[in-house]
């Protein structure tokens, strides 16, 4: 498949979506998210792919909106990227396959926050990451004033998007916004290394625990999540892989 503002790859059961607009650092435009989501459709319809990667072409993940572009927008016009942009951040909200962020160089604005839907953040120990929405008067889109919250809580969430200042990798982590800071040469191996630690394992379990904590996140009450997860465990032992997962496992265990 052919895009204009991305790159797009599938190998090993992995997919990588490469944000492909470097002369402007990917800032994000219309077609951009519109790319996005056609490769995220691929991704969805895919049986062979069972985790996927997201990170940013050449010096940043992505600056977030281009600026230049906006500035000449009309409201109108300004409503229908917003609308793009909110589809692609449910998408990945709501993705059923894992996803990995690898946040390489600057991720700011509605670069960072493409982030932050993502399940799994692993950003480079020198990775600039911030919300400079308060500096340019602007706003948080893509979720992020609920994604942000649940990661390192309403204080830090509001120190960060009330300053408008970017962190580094390592800042992110020790805070939890991000799962873990690497080396920047390493971070494309570490985002592969997990998404192939995941792949070994069922893609309809992982569906399965995924919807469940998108809902214990809030959706639904205590109740309702744990007769879920009775439901969703019963889907799952009765798959066809659940003996030869059995097997396997039983398997290891003999050789530990």
């Amino acid at each position: 498949m052919d895009f204009e503002c991305i790159i797009y790859e599938k190998a090993e059961g992995i997919a990588t979506i490469k944000l492909n607009r470097p002369r402007v650092m990917n800032a994000m435009n219309k077609q951009l998210w519109l790319d996005f989501q056609a490769a995220l459709e691929d991704v969805r319809n895919d049986a062979e792919i069972k985790a996927l990667i997201i990170t940013g072409e050449g010096r940043a993940f992505s600056t977030g909106a281009d600026l230049k572009e906006s500035k000449n927008r009309s409201l109108e016009d300004y409503r229908d990227y917003l609308s793009e942009l909110q589809e692609a951040s449910r998408k990945i909200i709501r993705f059923e396959k894992p996803t990995i962020a690898a946040v390489n160089g600057y991720a700011l604005g509605s670069g960072y926050e493409l982030a932050l839907a993502c399940d799994i953040r692993i950003a480079a120990e020198d990775a600039q990451i911030g919300s400079p929405e308060a500096r340019v008067t602007s706003s948080v889109t893509g979720g992020a004033m609920r994604l942000i919250q649940d990661l390192i809580g309403p204080g830090k969430a509001k120190e960060l998007l009330f300053t408008a200042e970017n962190i580094d990798g390592k800042e992110a982590e020790r805070i939890g916004l991000v799962n873990k800071a690497v080396p920047a040469d390493r971070l494309m191996d570490e985002a592969r290394d997990m998404a192939g630690k995941i792949t070994k394992n069922s893609g309809f379990s992982i569906k399965m625990i995924k919807k469940g904590l998108r809902m214990a996140q809030g959706e639904i009450s205590l109740e309702a999540l744990m007769d879920y997860e009775i439901e969703g465990c019963l889907a799952c032992v009765s798959t066809k892989e659940r003996q030869a997962s059995l097997n396997d496992f039983e398997d290891r265990k003999k050789n530990i």
